[in-house]
C-alpha cells in the first residue's frame, strides 16, 4: 500500500470520522437514549425529546421539522417500535435528508476536474472559522496527491492572514504570492493567476478577506477578483468555497445565509466538527442552502480535512460502537 492509499483509503477516512463526530454522538444519542429509558414502544410523547436533541445537535429547526414529522407518520403507522428500530428510523431520515441535497464527487481522493488548468479555487468566509488553515490543508494533500499547488494572499486586509499562510506554504513547501498588508486583492489574485499559468500549476487556492460587515463592499471586492481572474482564465475561478465553522452551530447557518446572497457560493467546507457537539449543522446547511458540501473538519491534521461523503457521515454519526 503507498502513501497514496494510506492517505486516502476509505478505512482512514471512515475512522477519522468517527472519532470527529464522538462529541455530536455522545450528546445527540444520550439525549435520545434518555428519552427512550424505560419505554417497551415508541410512543409520540418521545418525539419532543428527538427533537429536543436534534436541535441541541444543531440540526436547525426546518430540518428537524422535516425529520419529526416523517418520525410520526411512522410512528401512527407502526405502534411498536423499540429503540433499535427507532434508531435506524432516525437514520434513515437522516440519509434522506443528505440524499435529497446536492453532493459533487468533484474532489474525491483529492483528485481535480479534467478540461482545464489549473483549476482556481476562491476561498471565502469570515475570520477565525479556520479559511486560511483550511487553505494550508488543502495545499498538503493536494500535494500529497500530486497535484501542483499555488497559493495566493489576497487577504490584505489582516497581516496575520499573509503570515499564516506563508507559514502554510513553508511547511508544505506550495510556492505563494503575496505582496504587504493594505495591497489591492484583486491585483494579488491577477499576479497569482499569471504565475499559475506560467508555472503550469494543477491547482491555485485564492484566500479573501473575512469580513461581512458591509455585504455591498464584500461583493464588490469578490466582483473585482473575479474580473481580474478571468482577463487571464475566462471561466475562472472554478469553485467558490466557503468555509464555516461547524462548532458555532446556528451561526454558521448565518454565515451561510449572508454569503451566499453576496456572491455565488458553489461550493462549502464545514470546520471544526471534532471539537463540538453540533455536527448536525452539516445536515442544516446541506438541506437549506442546495450547496455541496465538500470537504469537512474533523481534527488538527491536514488528513482530517476530509472530502465530505453523505453516506460516511451517516456511518460515522451513527457508529455507536467507535
Amino acid at each position: 500500500m503507498g502513501l497514496f492509499d494510506k492517505l486516502f483509503g476509505k478505512k482512514q477516512q471512515q475512522e477519522s470520522l468517527d472519532q470527529g463526530l464522538q462529541k455530536t454522538k455522545e450528546g445527540f444519542f444520550g439525549k435520545i437514549a434518555k428519552a427512550i429509558a424505560g419505554k417497551s414502544t415508541i410512543d409520540v410523547d418521545v418525539l419532543d425529546d428527538i427533537e429536543e436533541a436534534l436541535v441541541g445537535a444543531d440540526v436547525g429547526i426546518s430540518t428537524t421539522i422535516k425529520i419529526i414529522n416523517n418520525l410520526e407518520k411512522r410512528i401512527k403507522e407502526d405502534k411498536y417500535l423499540n429503540s433499535s428500530e427507532l434508531n435506524q428510523l432516525i437514520k434513515k431520515e437522516i440519509q434522506h435528508i443528505l440524499i435529497d441535497a446536492p453532493q459533487d464527487n468533484t474532489y474525491l481522493n483529492y483528485e481535480l476536474p479534467a478540461g482545464h488548468k489549473p483549476h482556481v479555487i476562491l476561498v471565502v468566509g469570515v475570520n477565525g472559522v479556520g479559511k486560511t488553515t483550511t487553505i494550508g490543508k488543502l495545499a498538503h494533500n493536494f500535494s500529497l496527491a500530486g497535484k501542483s499547488v499555488l497559493l495566493g494572499a489576497a487577504d490584505t486586509f489582516r497581516a496575520a492572514a499573509v503570515d499564516q499562510l506563508t507559514i502554510w506554504s513553508e511547511r508544505t513547501n506550495v510556492p505563494i504570492v503575496k505582496k504587504e498588508m493594505g495591497s489591492d486583492p484583486a491585483s494579488v489574485a491577477y499576479d497569482t493567476i499569471i504565475s499559475g499559468v506560467a508555472k503550469n500549476v494543477d491547482v491555485i487556492l485564492i484566500d479573501t478577506a473575512g469580513r461581512l460587515h458591509n455585504k455591498a463592499h464584500l461583493m464588490d471586492e469578490l466582483s473585482k477578483i473575479k474580473r481580474v481572474i478571468q482577463k487571464v482564465i475566462p471561466d475562472a475561478p472554478h469553485e467558490v468555497m466557503l468555509v464555516l465553522d461547524g462548532s458555532t452551530g446556528q451561526n454558521a447557518l448565518e454565515q451561510a445565509k449572508h454569503f451566499t446572497a453576496a456572491t455565488e457560493v458553489t461550493a462549502m467546507t464545514i470546520t471544526k466538527l471534532d471539537g463540538t457537539a453540533k455536527g448536525g449543522v452539516v445536515l442544516a446547511i446541506a438541506d437549506q442552502f442546495k450547496i455541496p458540501v465538500k470537504f469537512i473538519g474533523v481534527g488538527e491534521k491536514a488528513t482530517d480535512l476530509l472530502v465530505f461523503d453523505k453516506q460516511e457521515f451517516v456511518d460515522g454519526l451513527f457508529n455507536l460502537q467507535s
